[in-house]
């Protein structure tokens, strides 16, 4: 970029962003804990409270490393008090924002005021709401704890005179009553195998943390009970082997949630538990190899980079066999993609229990595993499918006089099948015109009962233009990726965004996770995808579809130089395209890639070119730049970002510059 000229220049604001898009996060706090379902107060996961004349630098440094590699948030003193300083709210303020403390109870604790204070103040926090107290009686008997006596109760009783009456009191109180709760004693667990017990305690947070984090699965959750019971008195059911349950039905009849359901139900039980949801999605993407590294990861918490699918294989059936685990394999629809993950019964530890959900029942018939429990889903019923439409339509159970019967005759059309239930009721929500409600039941009338997305396409044609648009770009590209950069984008093409995205989520088309990442059913994301696929004039709509098969052989010629481009006047361009890949879809689709100077998303990635930019860059309104790695061939001074709202960059080697 030339000297001195600023991207203000477009006057309009701007935000820069780095962010980091490994799993290589392990140390940092709660990096794979789901964010909570319910608001809740909580800064920290755990407060550990001790002193730190018997164990800071042995014992507590290990077992605050170890929480942190888990991604536990911890809250630990990391300076000691110096004599008579006063005692500092801080601490107080830390354990009543934390969800768990572990008090470690060593010999000289009682002789510390402030250990003291702390201990009562956690104690409190146990009777008055949930916190949690987990405590460790590090080389210490609970009974000398509970009684004063010996080392520990000379501790307490020698240093007396520097405590203040109350303290005297309520502590001897307190550590009656910590005493009877159930801990760990570090001299007989695990043969006083310090390790060991920090392996366990770091298991108890987790599984502890995640009784507040279950999966979410929607509110107007209906029709699931029956099902549900009669899969989990099989579950339930102690058992000395791993086993698989597999769960197939049509898309849209609610796999994934009954799934989920499940897995929130067993999920306390476990140790280890992991989620990969979308495996078809994903796999197309990301590839095998990426699944199977994050399974290893969540399971193991440790980053193991999987080059190869027999090398995931291998390290899966190698180190899980003494891992007790609970893994859903949510949409799985190849038996390779199975194998690669979780192929036979004896590369997991017994009472494992493996959820699968696929569209393909042959996926779990062919299974080496060997399918313990296979569930068909089933429709909903007429009444539970009466119940959810009305929810959307109506919000309420029941529907208006004037249109409880052309309500059940819609219903009737649509068969039980929840997504097509709530997409459809949300359409007609607020809707009070009759005419409107006949011409959606004509509509219906005219598709097949087989075919979904045209069914749910009845509700995309009903939006506006720039509402479509935004559900396409969504659909498209920007699932799990975080709103706020898309609005910008969209917010500059007077798409209108928030009231577009308000939209899409009212009709169900769309959903806004906790953490502000876009996401859409599957069968929605590819209604999206078909859309723009379809008969799309290439010439007319500046647009290029690279599918799957083109873009594994792009891939393949292994280029360095890459371009993703999104949306060109509103419609996909989809591919990475290097200077050999680009001219050999010219010449197969006679498209001038001279016209995609119009495009709005651009991503870079690995980019050491030397070719003049600037034609793709005019229209630019977010830039997504990998890999920097500037040469004087690279034509930085000369290019010219004059519409840019957002920058991100990614391992990145620029300077001020």
């Amino acid at each position: 970029m030339e000297k001195g000229q600023s991207l203000s220049k477009a006057n309009k604001a701007m935000l820069v962003a780095e962010e980091k898009e490994s799993t290589e996060g392990a140390s940092s706090p709660s990096s794979f804990l789901p964010k909570p379902t319910k608001g809740g107060s909580s800064r920290y996961d755990v407060f550990l409270s001790f002193n730190s004349s018997d164990t800071r630098k042995e014992f507590i440094d290990h077992l605050y490393h170890g929480l942190g590699t888990a991604g536990i948030c911890v809250f630990r003193d990391c300076n000691s008090i110096r004599i008579g300083e006063e005692f500092s709210p801080v601490f107080l303020d830390a354990i009543t924002c934390s969800k768990i403390s572990i008090p470690i109870i060593s010999g000289h604790y009682a002789s510390s005021k402030w250990c003291l204070r702390e201990l009562i103040h956690i104690m409190d926090c146990k009777k008055s709401n949930s916190h949690i107290v987990l405590p460790i009686f590090y080389k210490v008997d609970p009974s000398d704890v509970r009684h004063l006596k010996r080392n520990f109760g000379e501790a307490f009783h020698s240093h007396k005179h520097c405590f203040d009456e109350k303290d005297i009191e309520e502590g001897r109180q307190t550590l009656k009553d910590v005493s009877n709760l159930h801990g760990w004693k570090s001299d007989e667990f695990a043969s006083g195998h310090e390790g060991e017990l920090i392996e366990r305690v770091v298991e108890t947070v987790l599984g502890e943390l995640r009784k507040d984090f279950p999966l979410l699965v929607p509110e107007e959750l209906v029709g699931l009970d029956d099902q549900l019971k009669k899969i989990m008195s099989y579950m339930d059911s102690p058992y000395a082997i791993a086993r698989m349950l597999g769960i197939y039905g049509r898309g849209g009849i609610g796999k994934t949630t009954l799934a989920k359901c499940i897995y929130n139900q067993l999920s306390n039980k476990f140790d280890h538990v992991c989620i990969l949801p979308d495996i078809r999605e994903t796999t197309a993407r990301h590839g095998i190899e990426y699944l199977q590294s994050r399974l290893i990861f969540e399971i193991l918490q440790e980053k193991n980079a999987v080059s190869t699918v027999d090398l995931g294989i291998n390290l899966i059936k190698s180190r899980f066999t003494r891992k007790k685990v609970l893994i859903l394999l949510d949409d799985i629809d190849q038996k390779d993609h199975l194998d690669a993950l979780a192929r036979e019964r004896n590369w997991f530890a017994s009472g494992s229990i493996i959820i699968v959900t696929t569209r393909n029942k042959a996926v779990l018939d062919q299974s080496e595993f060997e399918v313990d429990y296979e569930h068909e889903m089933s429709m909903m019923n007429e009444v539970h499918s009466f119940i959810l439409f009305n929810r959307h339509a109506f919000r309420t159970e029941h529907p208006s006089s004037d249109f409880a019967i052309i309500s059940r005759q819609i219903i009737s059309i649509l068969g039980g099948l929840p997504l097509a239930l709530k997409v459809i009721g949300s359409y007609l929500y607020k809707k009070t015109n009759p005419k409107v409600w006949d011409d959606m039941l004509r509509q219906l009338k005219n598709q097949a009962y087989e075919d979904v997305q045209n069914i749910l396409k009845i509700s995309y044609d009903a939006l506006e233009y720039e509402h479509k648009e935004i559900f396409l770009d969504i659909a498209c590209f920007f699932i799990d990726k975080k709103i706020e950069f898309a609005m910008y984008m969209w917010d500059d093409y007077k798409f209108y965004a928030s009231q577009g995205i308000e939209e899409l989520n009212l009709r169900c088309l769309i959903k806004i996770e906790d953490d502000g990442k876009l996401s859409m059913h599957d069968q929605l994301r590819d209604l999206g995808r078909s859309i723009f696929h379809k008969g799309q004039s290439l010439m007319k709509h500046n647009g290029l579809w690279v599918d799957e098969e083109a873009f594994k052989g792009l891939m393949e010629k292994k280029r360095t130089a890459m371009i993703e481009t999104n949306r060109c006047d509103g419609f996909l361009v989809y591919p990475f395209l290097d200077c050999g890949a680009a001219e050999q879809l010219q010449a197969r689709t006679n498209w001038q890639f001279r016209m995609s100077q119009r495009l709005r998303f651009l991503r870079l990635g690995d980019t050491t070119a030397s070719e003049d930019l600037n034609e793709f860059l005019s229209q630019v309104r977010w830039l997504h730049w990998l890999h920097i790695e500037l040469n004087p061939s690279f034509p930085t001074n000369d290019l010219h970002l004059p519409k840019l709202k957002v920058l991100q960059l990614s391992y990145s080697s620029i300077t001020d510059d």
